[in-house]
């Protein structure tokens, strides 16, 4: 548990050291911190604050999703206004984010969903949230848009709509075929993409003109 607040770190601790399945093996208040409790203790999951003192939430994202010897996934901790400190931590590498005043049952399934290798971007606030700030002109990157042509047409419809923020039953239910399926697609869309997963997916297809932010 990443957070310069110490009364945050315990809130979350309390929540979280209840389940019989979890276990807060540590916190930091700062991001170099952070990344020096992660490289010693090894968790699974890290709940990273945004902003803090010295080095912020963004900054030890970049720096643990570097180490190619580490497994943990970061979750940003942020709040409804700070749209583009998500997507920067999104483009760092987290896995997804959640608010810090979630309920607690949701920061329990947000963290075991993160473990399973899911990636918390299905709410539709999440998706207003990245969709606010991509939606201004960028430039697509012809190098990356070249690997589209990798995937086969079912793929990149599989991509089309995982970048809308659908979940595997949504994109099952719109393609009219098994979720089993879907996982399927999102797995080769993934491999064949050099992508980490669903959120390096989502990012891929905003920035390549996949898709677009504004208006379907």
């Amino acid at each position: 548990i990443v957070d310069d607040q110490a009364l945050v770190r315990a809130g979350f601790r309390m929540i979280l050291e209840i389940e019989p399945d979890l276990h807060v093996v540590g916190e930091a208040a700062d991001g170099d911190h952070a990344v020096a409790q992660v490289a010693a203790l090894g968790p699974d999951v890290v709940l990273m604050d945004v902003r803090m003192p010295g080095a912020d939430g963004i900054a030890a994202t970049r720096r643990i999703m570097a180490d190619a010897s580490c497994g943990a996934r970061v979750v940003m901790l942020t709040t409804f206004d700070m749209d583009e400190y998500v997507y920067e931590a999104l483009k760092a590498g987290a896995s997804g984010f959640l608010l810090k005043d979630v309920q607690p049952e949701l920061l329990v399934a947000g963290i075991r969903a993160v473990h399973a290798g899911e990636s918390l971007l299905a709410p539709t606030v999440t998706r207003r949230m990245i969709e606010s700030f991509l939606d201004r002109p960028r430039a697509v990157d012809p190098r990356a848009r070249e690997r589209l042509a990798l995937l086969t047409a079912r793929e990149r419809e599989t991509l089309q709509l995982l970048a809308r923020g659908m979940t595997n039953a949504e994109i099952a239910a719109d393609m009219h075929v098994s979720e089993t399926t879907v996982k399927t697609h999102v797995g080769r869309v993934l491999m064949k993409l050099g992508l980490r997963d669903r959120v390096q997916a989502v990012i891929y297809a905003y920035e390549t003109g996949l898709v677009s932010s504004g208006p379907s």
